[in-house]
This record gives C-alpha cells, structure tokens and sequence, in this order.
C-alpha cells in the first residue's frame, strides 16, 4: 500500500497495575522516564499522569506503520515491567477512577484543568487520532467536507468504551458521549472551505476565546502544525489490527475526497443533520446501529453502509493497492467491536457471581493481553 497520501498515527495508553488492574493515578518518576527512554522523539505527556502518548514518524506504507506501532507497544511494555506495571489501548479504562488521576504537572495542561474544570479532570480517555497529508493548493477544509459524513462508519468500527467510572454506561462509545462536555469537539460547524474556516480560527483567538488554534478539538479537523487533516473521532483500539485497518481506511477516504473534482460540493446542512445523527447512533450502539445515508429513505446496517462504501471508493482502493481493505473491515465487524468483547467477558463475570470489581478486573486482564 505505498500509493497515497503520507500518515501518522498517535496512540493513547493507560498506564495499568497488574496487581490491582487500576489505572495509576500518578506512576513514579522513573516508570515515566523508561517510557520516555523507550519511545524517545515519538513519546508525549498526555493530560493525566498516568496516560501517555506515542506519536508516530510519518509513514507512507501500512507495513511502515505495522512495525512501528507494534515495537512501540512491546518497548513501552517492557520499560514498565519492572515496576509492576503496563498499558492498555482503549477509549475508556474500566477501573480509572477519574477522582484519583492527577494532572500532569506542564502549564498547557495545568490551564487546561483551570478553564475547563471537572470536565477536563473527568476526561480519562484515550482515542486513535489519525493524520493523512492533503497539501496545498488543495483545499483540506472541502476534503473535510468530503470526508465527514463518513466519520460515523469509522467510530462505530473503533468503539471500546462502554465502562465507565466502574460501571457499564449503557453506550459502546461513552467516550464520545463525554467529548459532548467539551466545547469545539465534536462534529465542526459547516464551514464552506478554508477561508471560512481559518476566519472562523481568528475571531476565536481575537476575542481570547482560545490561545492557539489547537484548542479547537474537533473530531475531524485540519491540523495547526501539520498540512494533515486529523480525525480524532474514533476511540483508542486495544487490538493493534484494528487500528491499522482504521487508520487504512481513513487513508481510503481522504484519497477518494482527493479524487473529487470539486470535494465536499454536496455537504449541505441537511448532511451535518444526518452526521449528527449517525454519530449518535454510533456511539450508543457500536456495530448494531442502524444508520442513515442520504438520499434514501431506509436504515442501514453497518454491513451494508461498507457495501455502500465498497461500491463507491472500491476503484479508489484499487489504485493504491488496498485490495483487501474492505475485507479487513468485514473481518472486524464479524469479530464485533472491542466494546462488544469487554461487555461479554463482564456479563460473564457477573454470570460467575463475581462483585462487579472482580468482573471489571477480567476485562482489565483481556485488554492488557489485546494490547
């Protein structure tokens, strides 16, 4: 798959007990420091102590980003081991106890947690943020456009969530559903292109409403640093697969909106009404929501929207040698979603007559072992 647009991907990690299974509310310094030493260039603080970041080099080949990502994942695992501790990849940890996890000690974050309060100190969550590259003198803004409608698709593929503050929140993706506490996350307004968009930006640090145009968190967006387009919709995948084949099939997206000889014409307040919509529907239900395409009147399963997306991006795929990209996403949908297996394991659990904790713990174990 070297045909297409360059891209990066970072990834998120609790920081885990094996003893207890608990996030570590504050690891010590030199668990911090053998990650650091493990990762090197590619290691970011994240906004809890006990969550950290690995931000990958630039690929431009899947298997680029196969063998990074997995000897990022063992280095960090091996650099804790001595401490009793290790990591999962999932969007919400199910025995982080949001009260215990302390702020990391950078003045971003620090100003972060003033302004925003206890919806930035309830924010113990991890996502898959992907970048793709889309230069001028394209427009990434009408790519984005292009691309939007489809982010549903993405997050209820990625959805591992359902547990929170040690209970099951009765959604696949709470993640998203606590993003929804945040301003400027989310879905974006509809902008025309990237004028409108960057006029938008400057009123907003005019008027000191943000500092730096980073501090607009959509979940699909153009980069500040980066000539990317970065989604940051989908939750952090336990199974390294899995965020591959995600990260594949934005790449997919980005390079069919590519293709278009005007991107994004045919985004219309109706469509962000239906992207609405789908999100919600993805975040609730993960794989067993029934989701909107416009144009046609009936629901459609996620099985059949990928149809949809075969038929329409299938000769795209093609070309940049992806020959197998949408069989990679059947295979996914047929093993269910990361939220699925955890909630199975816990219903186990529980079948088991174990106190919830002891369930929770199981599914704690089933994560470090994807991971």
């Amino acid at each position: 798959m070297s045909e297409g647009p360059r891209f990066g991907i970072e990834e998120e990690y609790f920081i885990t007990d094996l003893a207890s299974r608990v996030m570590v509310g504050q690891p010590c310094r030199g668990a911090i420091q053998a990650c650091r030493d493990a990762l090197g260039e590619h290691f970011a603080f994240e906004m809890f102590q006990g969550q950290i970041e690995v931000a990958s080099p630039i690929f431009t080949t899947l298997g680029q980003a196969t063998d990074y990502l997995a000897g990022a994942r063992e280095a960090v695992s091996r650099s804790l081991q001595p401490y009793g501790l290790s990591t999962i990849s999932v969007g919400s940890h199910p025995l982080a106890d949001w009260r215990t996890q302390m702020p990391t000690d950078k003045e971003h974050f620090q100003q972060i947690f003033r302004n925003y309060g206890h919806v930035a100190h309830r924010s113990v969550l991890s996502g898959l943020h992907v970048h793709v590259e889309v230069t001028a003198p394209v427009d990434r803004v009408q790519v984005m456009n292009e691309v939007l409608p489809w982010t549903p698709l993405l997050l209820a593929l990625s959805c591992s969530s359902p547990f929170w503050d040690g209970a099951d929140s009765g959604f696949m993706s709470f993640r998203q559903t606590l993003c929804d506490e945040w301003p400027r996350m989310g879905i974006p307004p509809l902008f025309a292109g990237q004028h409108d968009y960057d006029t938008h930006i400057a009123l907003l640090m005019r008027t000191g409403i943000i500092k730096r145009p980073s501090e607009c968190w959509w979940a699909l967006r153009p980069c500040a640093r980066f000539p990317t387009l970065e989604l940051r919709m989908t939750d952090a995948c336990p199974r390294l697969a899995d965020a591959l084949t995600l990260a594949s099939l934005y790449r997919l997206l980005i390079a069919y909106a590519l293709e278009q000889k005007l991107p994004g014409a045919s985004y219309t307040p109706t469509s962000r009404i239906l992207l609405e919509e789908n999100r919600w529907r993805a975040k609730r239900s993960g794989l067993q929501g029934a989701f909107l395409i416009e144009g046609h009147e009936q629901t459609f399963s996620i099985a059949q929207w990928l149809e949809h997306a075969d038929q329409v991006m299938g000769s795209t795929a093609e070309r940049m040698q992806m020959h197998d990209i949408f069989d990679q996403v059947r295979e996914m949908i047929a093993a269910g979603t990361s939220a699925d297996r955890q909630r199975k394991i816990f219903r186990q659990g529980l079948n088991d007559r174990l106190p919830t904790p002891l369930a929770l713990a199981q599914v704690v174990d089933h994560l470090l072992q994807e991971t």
